[in-house]
């Protein structure tokens, strides 16, 4: 190992002292199994000329940021695979493959995760180890990458797609293959092959497959001038550099020529790394942040309980603090997550956090691919409060998790979730990010209440719309608004619904102050905003009295708000109870009522509990099922109608009975849908 790292110094430093001639050199000596690499995702000359071409140049540009914890070659991997994916997914992509055999028409059916295990593993001889580093994941998770891959090149290559072995065994394969299983799983595997046929086929195609691999690949070679034609671009790349500079000294721009280089390299050189390794992070909300230069991805660890909890990148800006966290059940197959409240806090949050904002706690997402792919892994965030610094460490102390169940028997983020206790303790280095504010003077109206806009924030985390809504008129009131998205430069982020939207009333005014945020826009800078409503929440003055009598026969009915409404029970007593309800949602104007109950003096009652039951519905009418898991993120404008309160009124005269003597509707509140876009010039 000492040795390997000596070896390793020794040729970076050759090559920085080389220079760009020495990177070449080097691609040269391992051109075979990169080229093998990219054929497998490429499979056109003129691409693989390209593919060789830029990631020399990369290596190159990125090499003062080289860190020696990872060997040379697996840098220079994963340079190269995102440089293989830039090219994939562009113009050149388009161009014509050459004929390819059908070991490659298998693997472009793949998974691309599974894709790229087989092939830097089998193809490129890159160690698991090594392959699972790059990817950032466990070696487990990535030998079940290997597995599934296999698994499926078996039955696109025809080899034994009917037969398939035991679950219990299939997961020994590899190592077993590779000679490295445990003694006693070899003795137990053996045996159990030894009496079961179908172990002992699907086990030999699946070495069939891993063989045909590893021989197919020693016909693809590279072809004569490769690297020559290589060498002659570069060549051309820097005499061109040296007119280029020529120039600029004649032209005498030698100043404003190295300032723009200076610039260039403080920016894009920052933003580069993460650009080449952020691919390989699973979680794509984290992906997208590392991809802009936004935070740095993190590793740190801790381990209690069976389970274990990494923290894998966090983002600061004035908003908010986002915590990218991933948890690994090690003994068992379950899935936890973290609730802050729920023992998760920042020891230190006084000292280095805004004491006004609330953390928001995002709903798992048990539906992405990533928590999908292995039972006992769970990826998730944690929202805090912003800094009140530019820099600081988050004390991070968690006691409890929240265990997932798939199948929630309750509506909510927490459903049925069971506590795991522990200690896991984390000390987080942590930068805030600058945001970007735009002024606005936009004023509108909206359901005839006066609106104006005051600011957009791009922040890295969140897009945040500032505006206000008058309060003058008093018959009817715009509670808050709600939004579908947000568009900027073609490009459109959706509403966080999770979000706190209320500010501030403005002393003195008529105004009250809002906060819409919406996902982030990362980096994006605008002229101009297109906003898409969602819908309006109101409150409507609308006074109606009802007497109520206890020794009347009930359920009694009255009109309000156009619904017919039912009183199904008037009770006297300590406490006190009144029932009223009205099912019929369809074309029902309100959601709920605004009411309140006086006793026989002729004064509201001195305690009012009330207990209500609802309809969850969508835009078209359809009903959910509140006592089952509930999409409400992905319902279409949803609307909940209460449609029975039973209302329970105490005194605070010890023995005294209440008699329920009026019902006082004051209004209700009421949801119109709007389908408005809203243009905004920014200054």
């Amino acid at each position: 190992m000492i040795s390997a790292k000596i070896d390793n110094s020794m040729l970076i430093t050759t090559i920085r002292e080389k220079g760009i001639k020495s990177i070449l050199e080097w691609f040269d000596q391992h051109k075979q199994s990169f080229y093998i690499l990219g054929w497998a995702c490429l499979r056109n000359q003129q691409q693989m000329e390209e593919l060789f071409y830029r990631s020399i140049v990369k290596v190159h540009k990125e090499l003062p940021r080289y860190k020696k914890e990872t060997s040379f070659e697996t840098w220079v991997t994963s340079i190269f695979i995102h440089t293989c994916r830039e090219l994939s997914g562009s113009l050149l992509a388009s161009e014509e493959s050459e004929p390819h055999n059908d070991l490659f028409n298998a693997l472009d059916q793949l998974k691309e995760v599974e894709k790229e295990a087989i092939v830097l593993t089998y193809m490129k001889g890159i160690s698991h180890e090594e392959v699972a580093h790059l990817f950032q994941v466990s070696e487990d998770m990535m030998k079940g990458r290997l597995f599934s891959g296999i698994q499926s090149l078996k039955k696109k290559l025809g080899h034994g797609s009917s037969v398939n072995g035991c679950k219990k065994y299939q997961k020994d394969y590899i190592d077993y293959l590779e000679r490295t299983l445990d003694w006693l799983k070899k003795i137990d595997l053996e045996k159990h092959i030894f009496q079961c046929i179908n172990c002992q086929e699907d086990l030999a195609t699946f070495q069939d497959v891993i063989l045909n691999l590893t021989e197919r690949i020693k016909d693809l070679h590279v072809p004569s001038g490769f690297m020559e034609n290589i060498k002659y671009r570069l060549g051309e790349q820097r005499n061109h550099k040296l007119q280029m500079n020529k120039k600029l000294k004649r032209r005498a721009l030698i100043f404003v020529s190295v300032f723009a280089l200076f610039m260039g390299i403080g920016y894009f050189t920052g933003a580069f790394s993460n650009l080449y390794y952020s691919w390989t992070e699973e979680n794509p909300e984290l992906r997208a942040f590392l991809q802009h230069g936004l935070g740095e991805r993190l590793n740190l660890e801790a381990k209690n309980n069976g389970v274990k909890i990494k923290i894998k990148g966090a983002i600061a800006d004035k908003f908010q603090t986002l915590v990218f966290y991933e948890i690994e059940d090690i003994k068992e197959k379950n899935q936890y997550a973290m609730n802050v409240g729920d023992g998760v806090f920042v020891e230190n949050q006084s000292e280095i956090m805004s004491n006004e904002t609330n953390s928001i706690n995002y709903p798992p997402d048990l539906e992405s691919d990533v928590n999908n792919e292995k039972k006992n892994v769970y990826q998730g965030k944690i929202s805090l409060p912003p800094l009140i610094t530019n820099k600081g460490t988050i004390k991070l102390k968690i006691t409890q998790l929240q265990k997932l169940i798939h199948n929630y028997s309750k509506q909510g983020t927490n459903g049925d979730m069971e506590p795991k206790y522990g200690k896991w303790n984390f000390k987080i280095p942590i930068t805030k990010q600058p945001s970007i504010e735009y002024s606005i003077n936009k004023k509108m109206e909206v359901e005839g209440i006066p609106v104006r806009f005051d600011k957009l924030t791009i922040a890295p985390t969140a897009t945040i719309l500032l505006y206000d809504i008058s309060s003058e008129e008093s018959k009817k009131r715009l509670n808050s608004l709600n939004f579908d998205n947000i568009e900027v430069n073609n490009k459109k982020v959706k509403f966080d619904m999770y979000a706190s939207p209320f500010l501030n009333s403005q002393q003195g005014s008529n105004w009250t102050t809002f906060q819409a945020s919406f996902g982030p826009l990362l980096r994006d800078k605008p002229k101009e905003v297109n906003v898409q409503f969602n819908a309006a929440y109101l409150s409507i003055e609308d006074p109606k009295s009802i007497e109520l009598n206890a020794s009347k026969n009930y359920p009694q009915t009255f009109e309000y708000a156009g619904s017919t409404i039912s009183i199904d029970k008037v009770e006297i007593g300590q406490p006190a109870t009144v029932v009223i309800s009205d099912h019929n949602i369809k074309n029902r104007k309100y959601e709920s009522l605004q009411f309140k109950i006086t006793k026989e003096s002729g004064n509201e009652t001195n305690s009012l509990e009330i207990n209500s039951e609802g309809v969850l519905v969508d835009k078209n009418g359809k009903e959910y099922d509140l006592n089952k898991l509930v999409p409400y993120q992905k319902i279409d404008k949803p609307r909940y109608f209460i449609t029975v309160q039973t209302i329970r009124l105490d005194s605070n005269i010890t023995g005294e009975k209440v008699i329920p003597k009026r019902l006082e509707m004051t209004g209700y509140s009421t949801t119109k849908y709007l389908n408005k876009v809203v243009r905004i010039s920014l200054k």
